[in-house]
């Protein structure tokens, strides 16, 4: 037998193992009703009136469905059942121990809902929060994790979808940018809120003060979602002030925006973590008013602004594809990129995203003299403006 049909003979059983992996089916016992009302913050949206009429099987089948589809299984299938008051859920088209990290993810929400509940018996929780996990995540084949602040309320009463908000939709258009097909964001985007409420934009500053309550949360999920399925560690993105100062009282880790460092979630694992403005610290940054009324100088802030963003995003673009890669050098890769190489094309991104100019019209702005004396400030030190709930 010569080495070609010994090759070829390989492939051929690869193929048919690979198919016979990705039809395997999982059953997973979710729990009693009560756990996975709680832990599906079902019902999603209702008051007197249900804005979606599902069930809680439907609820959970929904949130299920997401993460299959995100991790890349477009065959999956979820079917969520009663039997005797305990949920199961049918998971097909999905590979042999898909399982594993979806009952992670519940345990530690029941960390998460320990913390919320001490939190509301000492007075704390606030009318207008909703208890929410990161629920349709992608599971399994994440490329990098993004530490956020919390999630908006509207992702769960009026989206049910995690990753339905200005602040992801952003990031996402970001790691298009750097090369990342739209469909595939979502396998980067993988989120872990310090505080898993649900709240209005506005509840920021008041979050900040819950953290503690969440601290067993925070670290089981920092440890379980900075690895691969295969072991090795992803590289993670710290979004926003209140976040990295958390990072520096949690691993003792300071980190500024475009700063590198090294946090060791478990014995002998090794993240890095780039530290980055809140996707929506540009509104905030490049708006007139908060630049003593001087248009020009809102524009220059947002061009340092986008410079920095477009960099992060390349950063875990480019380490999310590439895990080994060195951190320190992809972001020199980055930042000289999109902040000296093709700054005309962060110009034009700016004022196409930002200030919601067609393409002609930011090639125009970006080519005169308007915008000169803002692209050669690009690299200076930016500080930082942002008020604490972003």
């Amino acid at each position: 037998m010569n080495k070609k049909t010994v090759l070829s003979l390989a492939l051929a059983a690869f193929s048919v193992m690979s198919a016979a992996q990705a039809q395997a089916e999982a059953t997973v016992k979710l729990g009693s009703k009560e756990r996975v009302a709680r832990l599906f913050a079902f019902p999603n949206n209702c008051s007197v009136i249900c804005f979606r009429q599902w069930t809680l099987e439907q609820t959970a089948e929904h949130y299920l469905t997401q993460s299959v589809q995100r991790d890349g299984y477009s065959a999956g299938k979820v079917s969520v059942h009663n039997d005797n008051d305990v949920l199961y859920a049918e998971i097909t088209g999905v590979p042999e121990g898909y399982d594993k990290p979806l009952l992670a993810l519940l345990d530690a929400g029941e960390l998460a809902y320990n913390g919320a509940k001490k939190l509301n018996m000492d007075g704390k929780w606030a009318f207008n929060w909703y208890f929410y996990l990161p629920l349709g995540m992608a599971l399994e084949n994440r490329k990098s994790v993004e530490l956020l602040h919390f999630p908006p309320d509207t992702s769960l009463t009026h989206f049910q979808d995690y990753l339905n908000s200005a602040t992801t939709d952003r990031w996402s258009m970001l790691l298009t940018a750097n090369g990342i097909p739209a469909a595939q964001t979502p396998g980067y985007q993988t989120i872990i809120d310090i505080a898993p409420i649900a709240a209005p934009a506005n509840a920021g500053s008041t979050l900040e003060t819950v953290y503690g309550y969440f601290q067993d949360y925070q670290t089981s999920m920092i440890k379980q979602l900075s690895q691969s399925r295969a072991g090795t560690s992803l590289p993670m993105v710290a979004f926003g002030a209140p976040v990295r100062t958390w990072l520096e009282q949690q691993y003792g880790q300071k980190v500024g925006v475009l700063g590198l460092a090294m946090i060791s979630p478990s014995t002998g694992q090794q993240v890095s973590v780039l530290g980055s403005n809140h996707p929506s610290y540009i509104w905030y940054a490049a708006d007139q008013a908060n630049n003593g009324g001087d248009q020009a100088k809102a524009d220059a802030t947002g061009l340092k602004v986008m410079g920095q963003d477009l960099s992060a995003a390349c950063w875990q673009a480019k380490m999310g594809s590439e895990p080994t890669a060195n951190p320190s050098t992809t972001l020199s890769q980055c930042t000289q990129n999109w902040q000296v190489t093709n700054k005309v094309q962060t110009c034009q991104l700016f004022f196409t995203s930002v200030r919601k100019m067609t393409a002609d019209q930011a090639a125009a702005k970006c080519r005169t003299g308007d915008t000169s004396r803002e692209l050669r400030q690009l690299q200076k030190p930016l500080p930082e403006m942002a008020p604490s709930a972003i």
